[in-house]
């Protein structure tokens, strides 16, 4: 488990993936840390312990979203990340600040029927097989049972019923002999019973000759007709839901859509797609959704991670809700309304009440144009961590080309080798990169990291362009190259104001 690391591994493992910003990496880690030991507190002290949330603040692609988010997926935690600029006061159009914690439980449970349907699968799977057997190679009904022998038809006089009489007490019947005919019967059963084994016996070699070849996907590729349930709800059951309400309104359609009979169509496909199909319908019957539901709610009240994007943008300006420019209504109000949230409060939704008390909130702005202190004192006293992350320099741009797991370098040329092209990177070409995007972070908006991508993309436009039909498959790219590509570019700043 990943809370079960240290800060400084938890710190090692972000830094795989996160150029610099110690400080950060530092608070999350402690606050990951925080929740291992709580579980190891006892009942009475454990409740009484709750998260210490995080406001970040530094500029636009510095980190902080990144951070959350590599820390949710190697803590294995339901994480969700919402804009503070959706959310308005109760009675203006947007979207409440409730939805943030029904989207929390939608993760969670994703997480938890994935995690279920792993421990299935192989069994899901088995199914699926049999299933597509059945459907090239249907079981034969067992053959109906022999009618009995009609009776006899009642005599019409006294003098053929003692005849009669008389020959069922000499073992003779109106037809023949009844042994005899006892006999016949026996051997016709025993016949057809012959024949029916013989049957089965050559119907289940089929069977597990056909199961054997679909089970090990030699026949992938053979078309199958098979009955799918119609997907979606059909239109006359679509709730349109006013704006701000739609987990209302998609709630609705979902219980419609319940009372329904479901409907079924047959549809042409690929045995393979066949077999995933059916292992998926085999996987849903296998997990117990009340168990599903009640783990991924229980997931989110102590695991859950809420990441708070632009929080700046809903703070005063300055001091005051009105001094600033562009429009203030209801900024303090959304404030207000996500102070429940994070204090702790009960929030229904379809699957059940939801406790925020220990779901552990990362705030993060920009604040270039407000200050943390121009929060609402309440909720500034819910983010009692403050880190400032700093501004990306020309160093950290070069490792962030070359060193994470998933540098950008990397991305492009193994992007471009799906093509057959190789693309070389010498080191002054990744200086070079480096020194073009720190200068026109410099001369324009610093938008940190993300300036890499479109110098990226316009260093490489061509050779993308191109691949497909280059006959020369390797591609260096040194200082020269860059220079080439980008010199003009960057010193006309006009220009470099649409292009980078």
């Amino acid at each position: 488990m990943m809370e079960d690391m240290t800060p400084r591994e938890i710190v090692a493992e972000l830094d795989k993936y996160i150029v610099g910003q110690q400080a950060a990496k530092r608070a999350v880690a402690v606050a990951l840390r925080n929740r291992y030991r709580r579980r190891l507190l006892g009942d009475d002290l454990r409740n009484e312990v709750i998260p210490k949330n995080i406001l970040m603040i530094g500029p636009t692609g510095v980190g902080k979203t990144e951070i959350a988010r590599r820390l949710a997926t190697l803590a294995h935690a339901p994480f969700v990340k919402v804009e503070a600029t959706k959310f308005t006061e109760v009675g203006y159009v947007g979207r409440d600040v409730d939805s943030m914690v029904r989207d929390l439980v939608q993760v969670a449970i994703r997480m938890v029927e994935q995690e279920k349907r792993e421990q299935v699968k192989g069994e899901a799977e088995e199914r699926a097989v049999q299933r597509v057997v059945d459907v090239l190679q249907p079981r034969r009904e067992p053959p109906a049972k022999r009618a009995p022998m009609p009776k006899a038809p009642k005599p019409s006089t006294e003098n053929e019923l003692m005849e009669q009489f008389n020959q069922l007490l000499s073992g003779m019947g109106p037809q023949g002999s009844l042994g005899e005919a006892k006999a016949e019967e026996a051997a016709s059963d025993e016949s057809d019973t012959e024949v029916d084994r013989r049957r089965r016996e050559q119907e289940s070699r089929v069977r597990e000759r056909l199961r054997q070849q679909v089970a090990s996907g030699v026949k992938d590729n053979d078309a199958i007709e098979i009955e799918v349930e119609e997907s979606g709800a059909p239109p006359f059951m679509q709730v349109l839901a006013p704006q701000g309400m739609e987990d209302m309104g998609s709630e609705m359609q979902g219980m419609l859509g319940s009372l329904m009979p479901k409907k079924r169509k047959k549809k042409t496909m690929t045995i393979g797609e066949a077999r995933a199909h059916f292992a998926g319908e085999e996987a849903r019957n296998l997990v117990d959704q009340e168990s599903v539901t009640r783990e991924a709610i229980e997931l989110a009240e102590q695991s859950g991670i809420i990441f708070v994007d632009e929080m700046d943008k809903v703070a005063g300006r300055g001091g005051s809700s009105g001094g600033g420019s562009g429009p203030d209504v209801s900024r303090e109000g959304v404030q207000r309304d996500i102070l429940p949230i994070i204090e702790g409060s009960t929030v229904q939704t379809k699957h059940g009440p939801v406790k925020t008390d220990f779901v552990l909130f990362i705030a993060a702005g920009a604040f270039h144009l407000s200050k943390p202190s121009d929060l609402i004192p309440e909720l500034q006293g819910r983010l009692p961590i403050r880190v400032e992350l700093e501004n990306l320099t020309q160093a950290d741009l070069r490792r962030i080309l070359t060193e994470p797991k998933n540098a950008l370098v990397k991305q492009y040329q193994g992007l471009l080798a799906t093509e057959g092209v190789t693309v070389n990177f010498t080191d002054d070409a990744v200086d070079e990169l480096a020194r073009f995007a720190s200068e026109v972070n410099a001369q324009m908006e610093n938008i940190g990291a993300r300036r890499l991508h479109t110098i990226m993309e316009r260093l490489l436009d061509e050779v993308s362009f191109a691949a497909p039909d280059l006959e020369e498959k390797t591609v260096n790219v040194d200082g020269a190259y860059v220079r080439e590509k980008l010199n003009g570019i960057v010193k006309d700043e006009d220009l470099s104001r649409y292009i980078l």
